[in-house]
């Protein structure tokens, strides 16, 4: 059978529904970046003052330079481009630069980098630029998490551990909970972006070439300049094989999507029709079963935290067989394995976003799933109450009685408890025991 054949066409998401939505992540894009990084090093060149002024308004002139840490408006075609001869984009792409810009110029295009420093650098603006999304989408979810969380403060739920009924607590905690875990994912993932480095070195990593055409003193600037252009912060050193900017990115962006399968999985297990305490009011059908309302968008969120921890994992792969002055293959692997990281984390986020926007809390199956055990949530109350004023014997055997009385029938009909003086409804009275629950806070500190 004949395969089909490729028209060149962006992905649609056929195989990835958690990313069909997003932008900005595409080869497109980072050829915008490339071309932008190019550019920014022509800039730098000339804040050196080896370079006329004359170079870098052209290149920006010709690119369309918008500014530092901004995109080029104008870049390349991205069809074309041989990246199996020479490994990687960058070679293909100088002579199709020098090709655009002014003759007094093109020497100064690519002016003593390799191919790594360019690769390495879009990546970072990449990222960078990805990663203030990121964390755009995420602020706002955490406040639309925190303004249903304190309209359900004091909501009594269940609260199951291993599965089970345990004790009661708030739907105010729980949401509290899925926004601690979040502002933690998000403080991260904001530190390293703001970290991410440009990448200056030279062809062996020694910056010979930049010494040799501008001397030690000026060279030691270059990169400075050259990361000022791209909003990026200097780097402190050649990384060419110390890969940590990218698994840190890679290892906070996998605790973002932790973060948000926290949510989702929560949301999948609450939404079922036996437990009914969560509707997603935008969920979506099911082509054979008219009366279903899927939570689609929880479902997605947690495939995607399903696969961001083995591409995490992939990157540190690559970092530690980042061998000799420029990894043979072990580079190359993280570049499909970052985009789609990034693509994944901004496709969750976004989808987790619009579901708690959609979030809607079914207070009386809430109720009803409180009411299940017959009073048996709150064993754990009895037997501190009762405990010492009857005896811990004494209070299991009416716990094992509670089954198929109700505990508040069997604690009603005890003598021990009536000589308590105990009054038995409020003992039983979930709301009474949901601690420091109501104080919970899903916005408890500042986004940032």
């Amino acid at each position: 059978m004949p395969t089909p054949r490729s028209e060149g066409v962006n992905e649609t998401g056929l195989f990835d529904p958690v990313t069909a939505n997003v932008t900005g992540v595409d080869d497109h894009t980072l050829l915008a970046c490339l071309v932008t990084t190019e550019v920014a090093l022509t800039r730098a060149w000339v804040d050196l003052g080896l370079a006329p002024s004359t170079v870098g308004e052209a290149c920006g002139e010709v690119f369309g330079w918008q500014g530092p840490g901004q995109l080029c408006a104008r870049t390349l075609d991205a069809g074309g481009f041989d990246v199996v001869t020479g490994g990687n984009p960058v070679i293909p792409l100088i002579p199709k630069m020098r090709e655009k810009v002014p003759s007094q110029a093109r020497a100064w295009v690519h002016k003593g980098a390799t191919s790594q420093d360019i690769m390495d650098s879009a990546l970072m603006l990449l990222s960078r630029i990805t990663g203030t999304r990121i964390l755009e989408i995420v602020d706002a979810l955490l406040d639309v998490l925190n303004t249903l969380g304190r309209r359900h403060r004091n909501t009594v739920t269940v609260a199951r551990t291993l599965t089970q009924h345990g004790v009661p607590t708030t739907w105010g905690a729980r949401i509290a909970g899925w926004g601690h875990g979040l502002r933690r994912a998000r403080q991260r993932l904001h530190q390293v972006v703001d970290e991410l480095p440009a990448q200056l070195a030279g062809a062996g990593g020694t910056s010979a070439s930049f010494v040799e055409i501008a001397g030690a003193k000026r060279a030691v600037r270059l990169p400075h300049l050259f990361a000022t252009q791209l909003d990026l912060q200097p780097p402190l050193h050649p990384w060419h094989t110390v890969r940590w900017p990218v698994t840190e990115l890679g290892d906070a962006l996998a605790q973002v999507v932790g973060a948000l399968g926290t949510f989702a999985s929560d949301v999948t297990t609450l939404a079922r029709t036996e437990i009914q305490e969560v509707t997603d009011a935008g969920g979506g059908g099911s082509s054979a079963m008219p009366q279903k309302n899927n939570p689609t968008r929880a479902v997605l969120i947690k495939s995607a935290a399903i696969r961001t921890p083995l591409l995490s994992a992939s990157l540190h792969t690559s970092a530690a067989l980042a061998v000799d002055e420029r990894p043979d293959g072990a580079w190359h692997a993280e570049w499909p394995a970052l985009r789609d990281l990034l693509k994944i984390t901004l496709g969750a986020a976004t989808l987790a976003r619009d579901l708690a926007g959609d979030l809607r809390i079914n207070e009386e199956a809430v109720g009803r799933n409180v009411g299940l055990s017959a009073g048996l949530i709150l064993a754990e109350r009895v037997s501190l109450v009762l405990g010492p004023l009857i005896g811990s014997q004494k209070v299991n055997e009416l716990l094992g009685r509670a089954g198929e009385q109700g505990l508040a029938q069997v604690l009603m009909n005890d003598p021990h408890v009536q000589r308590t003086g105990i009054d038995v409804a409020s003992l039983l009275d979930p709301h009474n025991y949901v601690g420091l629950a109501p104080g919970f806070d899903s916005d408890e500190e500042s986004h940032g």
